[in-house]
């Protein structure tokens, strides 16, 4: 929602200098799944961490499903490199169980804990596995910044390759409940959600600024599918108080945009910018009342999953901006790359490209899909009204977003078997849901038949919803192994009509679930059993 817009010192240090990747997105717009996505390199169903709290997510999962020592830091620190981390690690790593274990692979590390995560002028920190600190009265974030410079310092001083995580709570809400006093936790429905409080500093910028008032923006017709369909108009107190919220996170974005100024004039007096890559990223979008959603992420719709990713560095282009697909499983691999370590044969991602030429290149060979997926729970993260709740309960799907010159789409199938197909060449707003018996459907989509194109994309998702390694990178090949195919444009050959009109398999849910288990999943795609069920000329069909 235009936030980079508001930051000048990321466009100083780093849009100006370095490459921006306008594609990139999520796999999980949520904070936890998507994290444990970004370290691991894989897709949310195969760390089977989908959730911000347990049984299906949190640190706990985290270490259940044995990542601990399955992860970006341990990988760097094999590699050689001295690792340091400041800020939120995870959801439900917190005052009671941040050593149970410790979280593994950081040379040193001060982590943000639960139940004060979000709490910005109530912020407790684990230091270097020592016992929880509070501190009470300093806002969250500059707390962070004198934590980085600190450890920033030490990184240059043990004159070793290091990599350092900086992760600021900014800009999510406010959060609080009464038992968070105490260091208790709460039940989500009871915990007080408000806008995100800004610095002292901060706190009058941007007064007349409002939320985009772009075409999805609190709309007469309602949009999507399932209980996003069913939401009413806001109401003007409605908007006017999301307006807010909307430049309350502008405001705490300032701590943030201050800190990469410090950063990188620390580098720069060590003489170290040069041969240091810096990258900026965030775990999930958001929305502000596009679909007349209020406050929160956790839907595929643009705001929330297409984020930013902006890297500086050595032989990184500069000014410069790429429309190649990138992802969050991409990241692992990317960081193993420049570190020089041996990648890993089970990432679902693919290191990004990040020379002039290697960009060139992609732009012709890299992969145009993004398997996108979602479990349980929509938060509101704003106001609460009798008809919108704190959560809506059914909120589990699959999705897919394939992009290329020719084509801009967005496909998903919720776990109630409601389906949505976009075109976003046409419709950047995603306003128009071509599969819904309320909308007019197009007999074409993107130059196609649409019944053709929904065949392709089905078929696809089919694939990426259980994919592993390099079935998620290349996800056609499963559904052509004679690699004639590549591309949803080379799917849409007529020759291959028959075989998706007959033999593909349709994508759908047995029932929607809090979390991912397997029996609620439905068909899985599994290769062999495909294949074996395939007419014996299977040459032909392919």
């Amino acid at each position: 929602m235009n936030s980079l817009d508001y930051m000048p010192f990321v466009h100083k240090h780093l849009i100006d200098h370095g490459t921006s990747f306008k594609r990139h997105f999520c796999t999980t717009a949520l904070c936890c799944p998507s994290r444990v996505t970004l370290w691991t390199g894989k897709a949310a169903h195969n760390t089977n961490v989908t959730n911000v709290v347990p049984p299906y997510g949190g640190y706990p999962k985290f270490v259940s499903q044995g990542l601990n020592d399955k992860y970006l830091p341990v990988w760097l620190q094999e590699s050689g490199y001295n690792t340091y981390y400041t800020g939120k690690l995870f959801n439900a790593h917190s005052v009671d169980n941040y050593h149970s274990p410790h979280a593994a692979g950081w040379t040193a590390s001060d982590f943000l804990l639960d139940p004060f995560t979000y709490s910005y002028e109530n912020s407790t920190y684990s230091r270097n596995q020592g016992p929880p600190v509070s501190f009470e009265g300093h806002h969250s974030v500059d707390v962070l910044a004198e934590k980085a410079l600190g450890f920033l310092d030490e990184a240059i001083e043990a004159k070793k390759p290091f990599f350092l995580g900086v992760a600021p709570v900014s800009p999510h809400a406010n959060l609080w409940s009464p038992a968070f006093k105490d260091g208790n936790h709460s039940d989500l429905e009871d915990i007080d959600f408000s806008p995100p409080v800004p610095a002292a500093r901060h706190a009058h910028l941007f007064k007349d600024v409002k939320v985009p008032r772009t075409a999805n923006f609190n709309p007469d017709k309602p949009s999507g599918a399932s209980w996003i369909r069913k939401l009413q108009k806001q109401s003007q107190e409605t908007v006017d108080y999301n307006d807010h919220f909307y430049r309350q996170r502008l405001r705490t974005l300032q701590s943030v945009d201050e800190i990469v100024d410090s950063i990188v004039r620390k580098l720069e007096g060590h003489k170290m910018l040069d041969n240091t890559y810096i990258i900026y990223t965030t775990d999930n979008g958001y929305h502000i009342g596009q679909h007349r959603m209020q406050p929160a992420k956790q839907c595929s719709f643009e705001e929330d999953i297409n984020i930013p990713l902006i890297i500086r560095g050595p032989g990184v282009p500069k000014k410069s901006t790429t429309d190649i697909v990138t992802t969050h499983t991409d990241l692992a691999p990317t960081l193993l790359e420049l570190a020089g370590a041996p990648l890993r044969g089970d990432f679902d991602g693919l290191a990004i490209p990040l020379t002039e030429s290697a960009l060139i290149e992609a732009s012709e060979t890299r992969h145009e899909h993004v398997n996108v997926e979602h479990w349980g729970f929509a938060s509101n993260e704003g106001q609460v009204l009798d008809s919108y709740p704190r959560l809506h309960m059914n909120n589990t799907y699959k999705a897919l977003r394939v992009v290329s010159k020719s084509y801009n789409l967005h496909y998903q199938v919720w776990c109630n078997n409601e389906r949505e197909l976009h075109d976003l060449t046409t419709d950047p707003g995603q306003m128009h849901n071509l599969l819904h018996p309320d909308e007019k459907a197009p007999e074409t989509v993107a130059g196609w038949p649409l019944d053709k194109v929904v065949a392709r994309l089905d078929s696809l998702l089919f694939v990426l919803k259980s994919c592993r390694a390099e079935t998620c990178r290349r996800p056609w090949a499963q559904l052509h192994p004679a690699g004639n195919v590549e591309s949803l444009r080379d799917a849409l050959s007529p020759r291959f009509d028959s075989f998706y009109e007959e033999k593909s398999r349709r994508i759908e849910f047995d029932r929607c679930e809090m979390g991912f288990l397997l029996d609620a999943e439905g068909p899985q795609f599994q290769h062999d059993s495909i294949l074996s069920s395939f007419d014996p000329k299977w040459h032909e069909w392919t």
